[in-house]
């Protein structure tokens, strides 16, 4: 309970509804009487500026997107692993070797599942290198 709110002993900051920090003190003995409260000093964020709880909040709630990558017959083998580790961040020799494998093989193949944006990032860098590629929700099926 914050300071002020019915049957509240606490003394300090507090955080509303709204996420205004306000800091409230007693001035008189707890339990003798109305206490008189003094001046709340309300700290208030930036205008604009959300607060990182929900920024990650917004983060967990965006649906994720896959970038598909689609055989060609045109790029050779060792060029497509080389643009996937160039453009997907953290992409390793065994993922890009086991991606393109899949894309040949299968057809196509998910490279990486992300934020939309992320996503369509990804998929216009690959596609800027010479490689067939799409992006499209993730339905989390099969």
């Amino acid at each position: 309970m914050c300071a002020g709110d019915k049957h509240s002993v606490s003394k300090g900051p507090c955080v509303n509804n709204r996420g205004v920090l306000m800091t409230m003190s007693t001035s008189a003995a707890l339990g003798k009487g109305g206490g008189v409260l003094d001046k709340p000093i309300i700290e208030k964020t930036t205008p604009g500026r959300e607060s990182e709880f929900d920024l990650r909040k917004s983060k967990k709630m965006a649906p994720p997107y896959r970038v598909i990558l689609h055989n060609d017959n045109f790029n050779k083998r060792e060029y497509v692993v080389q643009v996937l580790m160039k453009v997907i961040p953290g992409m390793t020799v065994d993922n890009a070797v086991n991606i393109m494998q899949e894309a040949h093989i299968n057809g196509l193949a998910v490279v990486i599942v992300c934020a939309q944006a992320d996503a369509e990032q990804h998929c216009m860098q690959l596609r800027g290198n010479g490689l067939l590629s799409s992006v499209e929700p993730d339905g989390g099926g099969c």
